[in-house]
């Protein structure tokens, strides 16, 4: 069968437009191939998820009760010893000092495996009596004492159990830890977010053997012609007008132009006229005076 010259001619010029178009896009199909193996070879890093702390640990002088399911006569009630162990009914004496109760009972679990007394037992472990975690809250608060805390417990919730700071209570309060040369670390906490916005309120969680400390806010004295002369907590940024306000204002007879101040300067306390926008400072002594006229 013979063919049209010009049929010839068509199909070759196709082909060769058809080559053309591949030749122009191999460059950058390269390109794509280099970049695809650059972008597999540096994946995204995950994310590091924020492991939870662990619920209270046991410590030495817990009182705790282990109990296995189907074996009651493997039930005792005992306490932690001084080295963190507690004994075992077969399995002998096994470490659970600084385990949550659900830690601890799946190492005895895994010690009655490894003795091979029993295949696969059901272990529970109670805290009966916390001895370990007591923390201790001093100074200026309702009911100090040494109180036991629970997982995850805050200074706030301690100051809550001590029925909170008194009324003479400072803001900032120390929390004292012993660190791990032996030494205790204090760190100050701020209280002021109770009632000031903007100020974030602490959230440290309490260890056994902790202290908490609220020291005696600083204070000053109002005295003279004020409706209820006394001692006052100091509280940041307050003012002489502020400070006589809150010993419940001026009286008839009194002036708010003759105000004096007893201000500790040095080793002694000087005495000088007092401006009602000017800053109180601690154990400052204000005094209203009578009005002349």
């Amino acid at each position: 069968m013979r063919f049209p010259a010009r049929a010839f001619a068509r199909g070759g010029l196709f082909r060769g437009l058809c080559l053309a178009l591949v030749l122009s896009l191999l460059p950058y199909a390269a390109r794509t191939a280099e970049a695809v193996p650059a972008a597999a070879a540096a994946p995204s890093a995950p994310a590091t998820a924020a492991v939870p702390g662990p619920m209270l640990a046991l410590g030495a002088g817990d009182s705790v009760s282990v109990q296995v399911y189907g074996r009651p006569e493997l039930t005792i009630t005992t306490y932690v010893a001084d080295d963190g162990s507690i004994p075992v009914p077969l399995a002998g004496r096994v470490p659970v000092a600084g385990l949550a109760p659900a830690d601890a009972a799946e190492r005895i679990a895994a010690a009655y495996r490894d003795a091979k007394f029993l295949v696969d037992p059901q272990v529970t472990v109670l805290l009966l009596q916390s001895r370990s975690q007591l923390v201790s809250v001093l100074g200026a608060v309702a009911r100090p004492g040494r109180y036991v805390i629970e997982a995850h417990d805050t200074v706030m919730d301690l100051l809550a159990q001590a029925g909170g700071v008194g009324e003479n209570g400072a803001r900032m309060v120390y929390l004292m830890r012993p660190g791990a040369d032996g030494k205790l670390e204090r760190t100050v906490l701020d209280l002021n977010g109770l009632s000031r916005e903007g100020v974030p309120l602490p959230a440290t969680t309490l260890r056994g053997g902790d202290s908490v400390f609220v020291p005696q806010a600083e204070q000053f004295y109002v005295y003279g012609e004020v409706t209820a002369p006394n001692m006052y907590r100091l509280e940041p940024g307050m003012t002489v007008e502020q400070a006589i306000s809150r010993s419940g204002g001026v009286t008839a007879r009194g002036s708010r132009k003759r105000i004096e101040i007893r201000r500790r300067e040095g080793e002694g306390y000087v005495t000088r006229a007092g401006e009602l926008a000017e800053l109180v400072r601690a154990d400052d002594v204000i005094r209203v005076k009578e009005r002349i006229f």
